[in-house]
């Protein structure tokens, strides 16, 4: 963490207090400062069931079910769904792709062409939803993501896991969900791991990715959290966002130096960034079926 950053928080903690040492709950003791409390207007998420067209189409078109059907817990499925993007997608931070829709990111690294990170993050979502796993695309920004000139983000998913209860940080363009006592981490908690500099942070991987490397070069990123509220396929939408902010920090509307960050909405509450899905009445049902 930069000595700025470090100083922001220490001032956010002196203006505001340390409200996380008082509360309970998700969010509680952490370093940065934030709401553990819910907003007292609810955000509306969006999900697709697995059985809407686009996804069954999905899923029925690459082989899903085979994919995950050796697996017996939402992680393992996890740790599998990651594993397929890995070796579909060749990343290449430099071509930018015009296209947001995974069939289109798939046909065309089928073709040869290489994708940047978000791409990752938006198939890996979407293979996530298809196998019955709600899941979001993860855009990280660092502290200075308003006057860096690049390489200010990264992208990955994140994946509610039912079986666990919780939302789990899964980068498939390294192969990696961070991992703490064995147990998977969110964005959120992995920067709090970082910043304690936790010894029992590990990794969950299917291949030879290195755990110290990745997390000394990701944590330049873990300072800004944000994601998209309708995350349903097949439906026109103006794809709002939500960004989950430090306390005492500014709210960023621009994306280095010249891209306006638009459909924004703000929030400092980590209780609200991570509560769990709603409208998914397919989860309480059960998804056998697409497994």
């Amino acid at each position: 963490m930069s000595a700025k950053t470090f100083t922001l928080c220490l001032l956010a903690l002196s203006l505001f207090g340390s409200p996380t040492q008082a509360q309970t709950g998700p969010g509680a003791g952490l370093p940065y400062p934030y709401l553990t409390t819910l907003d007292p207007v609810p955000y509306p998420f969006q999900y697709s069931s697995p059985k809407s067209d686009y996804l069954t189409r999905f899923r029925e078109m690459y082989g899903l079910d085979q994919v995950v059907a050796s697996e017996t817990t939402d992680l393992g499925r996890a740790r599998a769904l990651c594993r397929w993007v890995h070796f579909r997608l060749s990343h290449d931070g430099h071509k930018q792709f015009q296209s947001q829709d995974p069939f289109a990111i798939l046909k065309a690294a089928m073709l040869g062409q290489q994708v940047q990170c978000v791409e990752f993050g938006l198939v890996l979502a979407a293979a996530f939803n298809a196998v019955g796993i709600p899941a979001r695309p993860l855009y990280l920004k660092a502290a200075n993501v308003q006057t860096k000139a690049s390489a200010a983000g990264h992208a990955l998913a994140e994946a509610w896991l039912p079986d666990l209860g919780k939302w789990v940080m899964v980068d498939a363009q390294a192969d990696i969900i961070p991992l703490l006592h064995d147990k998977p981490l969110n964005a959120v908690e992995l920067q709090q791991a970082l910043l304690a500099d936790d010894p029992a942070l590990g990794v969950l991987t299917s291949t030879e990715a290195k755990p110290k490397s990745y997390f000394k070069w990701v944590d330049q990123y873990l300072f800004y959290f944000d994601t998209v509220m309708d995350n349903r396929y097949g439906v026109k939408s103006a794809r709002t966002g939500l960004m989950l902010v430090p306390l005492g920090a500014h709210k960023p509307v621009i994306f280095q130096r010249t891209e306006a960050i638009h459909n924004m909405r703000y929030t400092n509450s980590v209780a609200t960034f991570y509560a769990p899905p709603a409208n998914t009445d397919w989860l309480a049902a059960g998804t056998e079926e697409t497994r």
